[in-house]
């Protein structure tokens, strides 16, 4: 029995129809991984560390002052990435009261954590390239076409790189806030989406720089780069009145997912992250017409999170550097040797190649700078057959491989 194959100049052909028009319901799911493959001025990468790199950072700045608390947290938790310590770090801080844990008590904690999000600030505070970044083409994609929807955009990064890239193309946005001394978060609005189509939704599902506590302790936008209210769905329980802007922005992708004819496509994303993954899970689980494509960086045996979720649920894809998982089916990819049309040679370049001299051909959207000039070429006029010419089979596939995208994003 011949192997299944994947054959990306279909799937890339029906992504490209789905997102050059503006009749699909479309979402993003951006995630780390994305400016961490974003180049900085001067070329170099990464615009911001993922991350392990943040985590890395983090603690060598804090180890002086609190390098004893480091080491013991690291002991007693499965996962020593920075989202991680400072959910322990908060929880303890409003636990405890004053009993002392690792030689710190309730308010010492407190400060270790405000401690965490002033460096995770200092980092994450940098301005996008002066000419030209990923996140410029995504803008100009989203606000280049007519749409029945509005895109919403959910991103776990804590930057202000997408409100800049809105702002310079002087593009709207809303971000769950409304006001202007102190802009507060109207989970009303949030839940009830009912802004103009031309608004596009921006979900800071992990909070973001901009962020603080007012002195009614609620979340309010300041504008004001140096605040860090960086506080995860676990807390939530700890501290009720932080419960309008992070459940109810997770609650907002349960309900993008739940909603009829809808696509999510995720980008630097590794669904680690155990809550966005368990809502995005449930709603694809109750809603079949729904599809998530996720656009991976890594070979299809590393992407694990993703994978295992794409086993349970057929509307979950995933599209690694050198294969892909479809409808359950996990398969590497392979390119037909000839062109579906004449004309198809560059926009298959821009998915498919060698991403630096010496590396073998592969799929290149896991990465952000093409991924996101794929977007942005995508109304460029092409013509193609919705099907591969009988003249170009590839070897191996079958009807179980499936030709385009789980129907669901049709």
């Amino acid at each position: 029995m011949t192997a299944n194959v994947h054959n990306p100049d279909q799937y890339m052909a029906s992504l490209r129809t789905i997102i050059a028009g503006g009749r699909k319901r479309i979402g993003l799911l951006i995630g780390a991984g994305a400016p961490a493959g974003m180049a900085k001025d001067d070329g170099s990468y990464p615009l911001i560390p993922a991350v392990a790199g943040l985590t890395d950072l983090v603690l060598a700045a804090l180890a002086p002052t609190y390098g004893k608390q480091i080491a013991a947290l690291k002991a007693e938790l499965p996962k020593h990435d920075v989202e991680t310590i400072l959910s322990r770090v908060r929880t303890l801080s409003k636990v405890i009261g004053t009993t002392k844990v690792h030689d710190l008590d309730g308010q010492g904690f407190e400060t270790f954590g405000r401690a965490i999000c002033d460096e995770i600030g200092k980092i994450v505070n940098v301005r996008l390239p002066k000419n030209h970044s990923a996140y410029t083409d995504v803008v100009n994609w989203i606000a280049g076409t007519s749409r029945d929807h509005a895109v919403e955009i959910f991103t776990t990064n804590y930057d202000l790189l997408l409100e800049e890239a809105f702002e310079f193309a002087r593009a709207p946005y809303f971000d769950g806030f409304t006001g202007a001394r102190e802009p507060f978060f109207d989970p009303v609005s949030v839940s009830s989406n009912d802004l103009p189509v031309r608004w596009t939704r921006l979900w800071k599902l992990h909070g973001s720089l901009g962020w603080c506590a007012s002195d009614r302790d609620e979340v309010v936008r300041t504008g004001n780069s140096s605040a860090t209210h960086l506080v995860f769905p676990e807390h939530l329980k700890y501290d009720q009145t932080q419960k309008a802007p992070y459940s109810a922005l997770l609650d907002r992708l349960k309900a993008f997912l739940s909603t009829s004819d809808t696509l999510l496509i995720s980008i630097g994303f590794s669904f680690a992250d155990a809550h966005v993954a368990a809502r995005v899970s449930e709603g694809l689980a109750a809603n079949p017409s729904a599809s998530l494509f996720a656009f991976q960086f890594k070979t299809l045996k590393e992407e694990e999170f993703a994978r295992d979720l794409a086993s349970k649920r057929p509307n979950f894809s995933v599209y690694a550097r050198d294969g892909g998982m479809m409808n359950g089916i996990d398969a590497p990819w392979q390119i037909p040797t000839d062109l579906p049309s004449k004309d198809w040679g560059p926009i298959r370049a821009s998915y498919w190649g060698s991403p630096s001299s010496g590396d073998p051909a592969q799929f290149l959207l896991g990465a952000i700078e093409p991924f996101a000039k794929f977007f942005a070429s995508s109304r460029t006029p092409q013509i193609f057959s919705a099907a591969v010419p009988a003249a170009a089979p590839v070897a191996g596939a079958s009807t179980a491989v499936g030709l385009v995208p789980h129907s669901g994003a049709a």
